[in-house]
């Protein structure tokens, strides 16, 4: 916290030994708000009206299945850390020098008016723009920005920086953002998890494949870039390069064919050009995907055998692989395999990405989608970084952005092409108001900093892309000081700006309520009483035995990518055509002679992007930020194991820790956690090395393909 302007130490925060714990006054039944598509159900020690303990996976939840991750089991060190921002504070230093002095609520949110009215003045409404993302998954406090958005005509917001490649990718093939229930899992013969660590980010997957492979002898095929926690639980570990997800997906494909095992039946019924892609897949074999993946021949037969031998096999497609400059071809490429071997007949078979299409949720209230003016430009979250520095594309053509408004998110660690974004920030004509629980790398560039609640401190729902549930999670205690929710303060700006809606007036249990009932999923009294909604379809429906989601109830080996039905606001034009049928598309950044490296930022156990930094239990199993590097690798260029290096490209350089780990192929580099840009010896975080270049088809970021040069630190 900051007093008088002044840095000063907090204690570190201590959790109260268990043999002190006190009996809880009541248990409180919960949904975790973090960007996990578990979004798991929860029941909360509620020790008094200010005090959470203990945090469990709600038992009798079918997904969550009574398991919660470490981190939300430990939330009372969040909670109740005594560095949350408890009082608005507003800049007295330079711009990122980290100087605050307090300031009332009504002082501060009347300062944030006056400069938002003073940038629309002078360069008209667009200048302002709302910036958010997941911090929470709450539907009202994530997205009840876009209400003050909508009424004041501020810039509007594409959210590319998660999942554009990947559901797109998805729905190439079905044409809907759904599949094979995810408790199904625990009724397949084959389990492929491909792409996603779960062991890190959603331990409910392995909840239910572990009950597979328990119950019924079932099988565990991992498909990633390193030999990460998931990797290491599977009974067969498919271990490739980064990017090169397509050809390992088209050598399966061979195999089925070639060996008899593809379903021509199901194909002929329900795919749209099932011949075709079988002559396409001829040259397609084991021999010309291991010379790309790095993967042996050997393991690629052996994956494909396991497909055509269990046909009731769930796959399991995450985040991870999509994000590549050939994202959305590669997911496409995976989610095809089911349809070669016909598993979405059984049960326990076909594939799943997330459930989003399930929910037909109506946030039209919550969002002032009816005030919106569709004129209004669109600005790209991932390029936050050219559109501070001025650039004219990023801007649309039109005027400076010289106001943000920010929730939920902390771009200044997060977003691509750090540097970039940093230079943005540092522009003395860029007013920015980060509303945060912590002082972000965000909040200490800002200019007023708003305390905010935690999940447990107002009232939201959820929906959980990973499984099928809309979750309610009440008030459960009083927040801390003087913090105040997402919705409190949009709508104490909204007064002061003149922005007129209905929403506004509400409060939160009232924008609940409507929502659920013109969604039509009841009231929110009913779904107090029930905790959660189930809302999976039926089996037919959910497996797409009438029809996969297009005209023709085909499923799309060609899909026409420009028209994939895809929620976008514009398409990108690649360099080169997207693969027509599914192959590897080679738009990946290669390493070269001068960057020899390819590196992944993947995501570490302790922390959740930029969330759970600050928490004791996270920050001791993380420790530091730490490269991985083959051993190898590491001899080649003398780095000894826990030495210092440099990493570096075009964009920047990031001093980190090498961590040998012979679970890394030749030529590629892991980094796990976001760590905040303090915590590296020269104060750039990871994402320096990142490009903020928009991705085919419908834009977002490539996290985990970058080309490197590595050496020892001065």
């Amino acid at each position: 916290m900051l007093k008088g302007g002044l840095r000063y130490a907090k204690p570190p925060y201590k959790a109260r030994p268990m043999n002190q714990l006190v009996r809880p006054k009541t248990i409180g039944a919960s949904a975790c708000p973090h960007d996990c598509p578990s979004t798991c159900a929860l029941e909360v020690e509620v020790m008094d009206e200010h005090t959470i303990g203990r945090v469990r996976g709600a038992a009798d939840n079918a997904y969550t299945a009574g398991v919660v991750c470490e981190k939300v089991a430990r939330y009372a060190e969040r909670a109740h850390h005594p560095d949350r921002l408890t009082r608005p504070l507003r800049r007295i230093g330079d711009k990122g020098s980290g100087r605050f002095a307090p300031i009332s609520w009504d002082g501060a949110l009347d300062l944030v008016a006056e400069n938002f009215l003073r940038a629309e003045q002078a360069h008209g409404s667009e200048a302002v723009w709302p910036y958010y993302y997941a911090g929470t998954m709450g539907h009202l406090m994530r997205d009840g920005i876009n209400r003050l958005r909508h009424a004041k005509k501020y810039s509007g917001f594409f959210s590319t920086i998660c999942v554009n490649s990947a559901w797109s990718g998805f729905m190439a093939g079905t044409g809907k953002l759904a599949g094979a229930d995810p408790r199904e899992m625990a009724k397949s013969d084959l389990v492929v998890i491909w792409g996603t660590n779960a062991v890190n980010t959603q331990v409910n997957v392995m909840t239910h494949a572990t009950r597979a492979r328990k119950e019924r002898a079932a099988k565990i095929v991992v498909v990633d870039v390193y030999m990460n926690g998931t990797m290491q639980q599977a009974d067969l570990p498919v271990l490739i390069r980064p990017g090169t997800d397509g050809a390992l997906a088209c050598a399966v494909m061979h195999c089925l064919f070639r060996d008899g095992k593809a379903d021509w039946d199901y194909l002929q019924r329900y795919t749209d050009a099932p011949r075709e892609l079988e002559a396409h897949m001829r040259t397609r074999d084991p021999a010309w995907a291991a010379r790309i993946t790095g993967c042996p021949a050997e393991t690629i037969e052996h994956f494909a055998h396991l497909v055509g031998e269990r046909k009731r096999a769930y796959f399991r497609l995450g985040y991870g692989f999509s994000r590549s400059r050939n994202g959305a071809a590669n997911m496409h490429a995976a989610s095809c395999i089911a349809a070669v071997s016909g598993a979405w007949r059984l049960e326990g078979g076909g594939a799943f990405h997330n459930n989003g299409d399930v929910f037909h949720l109506d946030k039209s209230l919550i969002e002032g989608a009816d005030v919106r003016d569709p004129s209004i430009r669109m600005l790209d979250q991932s390029r936050i970084g050219p559109v501070l520095t001025g650039d004219a594309e990023a801007l649309q053509g039109g005027g400076p952005v010289t106001a943000l408004l920010i929730q939920n998110t902390n771009p200044v660690s997060v977003a691509p092409d750090q540097e970039v974004v940093k230079r943005g920030f540092a522009r003395d004509d860029l007013f920015v108001c980060v509303h945060e629980q912590f002082m972000t790398d965000t909040a200490k560039v800002a200019d007023v900093v708003l305390p905010a609640t935690m999940f447990v401190e107002h009232d939201d729902f959820y929906t959980a892309g990973g499984s099928q549930y809309i979750l309610l999670g009440p008030k459960l205690i009083e927040p801390p000081g003087e913090c105040r929710s997402n919705h409190d303060v949009i709508c104490g700006l909204a007064h002061r700006l003149g922005a007129a809606h209905p929403g506004f007036a509400m409060t939160p249990r009232q924008l609940i309520d409507v929502t659920l009932q013109k969604s039509g999923w009841g009231t929110l009294k009913e779904l107090e009483a029930k905790r959660w909604i189930d809302c999976q379809p039926d089996f037919v429906t959910a497996h797409y035995l009438n029809g996969f989601a297009y005209p023709d109830g085909k499923f799309r080996f060609k899909p026409d990518w420009p028209n994939v039905p895809f929620g976008r606001w514009h398409r990108n034009v690649p360099s080169r055509p997207m693969p027509a049928l599914p192959d590897h598309w080679e738009v990946i950044e290669e390493a070269d002679d001068e960057h020899p490296f390819r590196l992944a930022t993947s995501p570490s156990r302790g922390f959740l992007n930029s969330t759970f930094t600050e928490t004791p239990t996270s920050l001791g199993r993380e420790r530091r930020p730490t490269v991985m590097i083959n051993p190898d690798d590491a001899a080649a260029l003398g780095v000894a194991d826990g030495e210092q290096i440099v990493l570096g490209n075009r964009r920047g350089e990031v001093r980190i820790h090498a961590k040998l780990f012979d679970g890394v192929r030749r030529g590629v580099l892991i980094a796990e956690s976001l760590w905040p840009n303090s915590a590296y010896a020269d104060g750039r975080g990871i994402n320096t090395l990142t490009g903020s270049d928009s991705i085919a088809p419908f834009g977002g970021a490539a996290f985990h393909d970058n080309k490197v040069w590595l050496r020892k630190a001065a």
